[in-house]
């Protein structure tokens, strides 16, 4: 009877033991293993706030096509149809060549510009192992005025047609109905008008986001330039307007007093005045197109 009671002690003592070292073996797994990293997305519904570039860049492989369209100013009165008589237009293309690096090129009616830039992640807002508060993008654009010269008489050089923009994008999705985004600025410009401008223009931005409903956000941005840089005829760009999505398109209407569509035209050169009424009224609208098909797809 007690052989058999010492048996049946062994036997009990050796399952508690088979059966519990996986379980506190899977304990000590659980304790070393690090939470996954999750990226933050959409902190933007588009690659722009209102004028400015956002964090945002097409998926890899897909090419955005986007129309950019500013009306007349608002107070030009009935006889220009409140500015829908007038036009300044923009047409470009952007393609991701992989997650981190994005080039895109356009053209607009204002001055006959052509720019080119490219859009390059430097960080990714995320959560889990690798926390990171952020997103960062550093974005680099060169534009060109292709106007005829002003004095065809004197010796003029091809280098004084470009400027050049430099921007780190800096944004926080703060929940899935706010976001925002800061923006330091530097233009630089080879040719200005006036002796007392300078070449170097210092500015910072600031853009946000909020959600409506699930297809439609509020969106505004604002410039401050440094003062001391420019002309005093050219004022802060200040602009509002609402991001419309559907499918594969995203509208995007908005009121600005900018006319310029481009990073140094709107930074700089920003004539309208909100308080009298030197509004436009514009939109972008962009599609995109699968160039090359992720692997995953």
């Amino acid at each position: 009877m007690i052989r058999l009671l010492k048996v049946a002690l062994v036997v009990v003592f050796s399952l508690r033991f088979v059966s519990g070292y996986p379980q506190d073996l899977m304990d000590l797994f659980k304790e070393d293993q690090k939470p996954a990293t999750e990226f933050v997305y959409a902190t933007f519904k588009t690659t722009r706030v209102v004028n400015a570039h956002s964090v945002e860049n097409p998926a890899p492989g897909v090419m955005l096509f986007i129309i950019s369209h500013h009306f007349g100013k608002i107070n030009d009165g009935f006889y220009n149809l409140f500015g829908l008589d007038q036009a300044t237009m923009r047409i470009g293309f952007e393609y991701s060549l992989n997650n981190w690096l994005c080039l895109g090129v356009g053209r607009s009616t204002f001055e006959k510009t052509y720019d080119g830039f490219l859009k390059a992640k430097l960080l990714r807002q995320s959560t889990g192992h690798r926390n990171m508060p952020v997103s960062v993008t550093l974005f680099s654009s060169t534009t060109l005025n292709s106007l005829k010269w002003s004095e065809p008489e004197r010796e003029n050089f091809f280098t004084s047609r470009l400027a050049y923009t430099y921007q780190l994008l800096i944004a926080r999705k703060f929940s899935n109905a706010f976001s925002m985004q800061l923006m330091p600025a530097l233009v630089h410009k080879n040719l200005v008008d006036k002796i007392k401008d300078r070449n170097d223009i210092f500015a910072l931005g600031a853009g946000a986001r909020i959600k409506l409903t699930h297809r439609i956000t509020f969106n505004g941005e604002y410039y401050y330039v440094f003062p001391g840089q420019i002309d005093d005829n050219f004022n802060n760009p200040l602009s509002f307007g609402f991001d419309i999505e559907t499918g594969g398109h995203v509208f995007q209407l908005h009121f600005t007093n900018s006319q310029p569509m481009f990073d140094r035209g709107f930074i700089t050169e920003t004539r309208g005045n909100w308080m009298n009424g030197d509004i436009y009224f514009g939109f972008n609208i962009t599609r995109v197109f699968t160039i090359k098909k992720p692997k995953d797809f």
